[in-house]
């Protein structure tokens, strides 16, 4: 790590901390910014025993204003909507996955123009998933205080210590995009982190799919194709109770259930109850509606159904490491984290596919990044896959 943002200007922490009240001047301060200027973003929120995470603040900046919002003003503001699906207008946020969540929920936006601060600092050398306190400290020689992350951020009025808290989240954002920007120029990847973070969030969106999410449930990849189509209905299923109900999805019916009802594929509520740790509540409550499901699923045509991916075996586990240590020396001498340049799941699809032709991940950015070993790595693939 390369710690060096001395000459980077800090905001300093405000004497007073600002809350805008209402959504009409929420919709006024945004459209005061300038064209194309960027906005810090963070939120905080509670999710406990529901399904969807409650908003309980949202913390907003620009052109060195820092603002606390409560949810009913963001709510009823139609230029804050506007604001966040707009790809011109940058939004810089630190570990966004979860922000992005409570947005496409909540307010039914999937934002545009991000930029995610995390994974330009890892781009900029300065390790995978590191946290913003951390970062902070390294850079900028200041410590947060952390004592009130884990506080009660729907309860009213926030105490001194949260609204500090708050503001410190957004405070650093644009010294830290600034700092990152640098470093990123310097290694010729100034659009990766734009392109890293869209790719992000476009694919969490996308994982967040009911008809996808069984695709998740890797323990079920030794099911037939038949039991997995049972298991694609039954996890759907399960999608739209945990949300008419709003609790997690463990509350409902958790994953090895599911893949040993899928299993069973039982044809009678006694079969259904003979399936190992099923609750009879569960039986009761749901037992006809899911003898329905397995039934239409094992009828219908699945023959283009996507696979749960399979764990590699034992000679592709020893080929897997060959190939990994190749992307290892690329990452190490770009200075790049392999979890982010080539994640195991990815590196696994590789290895299956034995080419890196025609694979979209390892486009853009990393093709430019991984050039230098681009002749080793397909002559490895070529010739040494089991």
């Amino acid at each position: 790590m390369t710690h060096n943002a001395s000459a980077v200007p800090v905001p300093p922490a405000p004497d007073t901390v600002r809350w805008i009240r209402e959504p009409e001047a929420l919709d006024q301060w945004l459209n005061s910014l300038p064209a194309g200027a960027p906005v810090v973003l963070d939120t905080e929120f509670e999710r406990v025993s529901t399904f969807y995470p409650i908003p309980g603040l949202v913390q907003l900046g620009a052109e060195g204003d820092f603002w606390l919002l409560d949810p009913d003003v963001v709510e009823g503001s139609e230029q804050f909507r506007l604001m966040l699906a707009d790809p011109k207008r940058p939004k810089l946020l630190y570990a966004m996955s979860e922000d992005l969540e409570l947005f496409r929920h909540w307010l039914g936006v999937a934002p545009q123009g991000l930029l995610d601060l995390q994974i330009g600092a890892a781009m900029a050398g300065e390790g995978f998933s590191v946290g913003y306190a951390r970062l902070v400290e390294a850079l900028f020689g200041e410590a947060l205080d952390k004592s009130v992350t884990r506080s009660d951020w729907l309860a009213r009025p926030l105490s001194a210590e949260q609204e500090r808290y708050a503001v410190d989240d957004i405070r650093f954002l644009q010294p830290l995009h600034t700092w990152v920007s640098e470093k990123l120029r310097d290694r010729g990847l100034e659009s990766a982190m734009a392109d890293e973070s869209q790719r992000f969030a476009e694919e969490a969106a996308q994982q967040e799919e009911p008809e996808k999410h069984y695709l998740k449930l890797r323990g079920g990849w030794a099911l037939s194709p038949t039991q997995q189509a049972v298991l694609q209905a039954l996890v759907v299923w399960r999608e739209a109770e945990c949300r008419r109900l709003d609790r997690p999805r463990n509350r409902v019916l958790n994953d090895g259930l599911l893949i040993a009802i899928a299993e069973r594929s039982p044809e009678s509520l006694r079969v259904l109850s003979d399936v190992q740790g099923v609750p009879g509540g569960i039986v009761k409550r749901y037992g006809e509606h899911l003898l329905e499901l397995v039934r239409t699923a094992k009828n219908a045509d699945h023959t283009g159904l996507e696979l749960i991916p399979r764990p590699l075996t034992r000679d592709e586990q020893a080929f897997f490491k060959k190939v990994k240590r190749c992307f290892k020396k690329v990452s190490e001498d770009a200075d790049i984290p392999i979890e982010l340049l080539a994640p195991r799941k990815r590196l696994e699809i590789v290895v299956q596919q034995g080419t890196l032709a025609g694979n979209p991940f390892f486009e853009g950015w990393r093709k430019k990044v991984i050039a230098p070993a681009l002749v080793e790595l397909e002559e490895l693939l070529r010739h040494e896959r089991p």
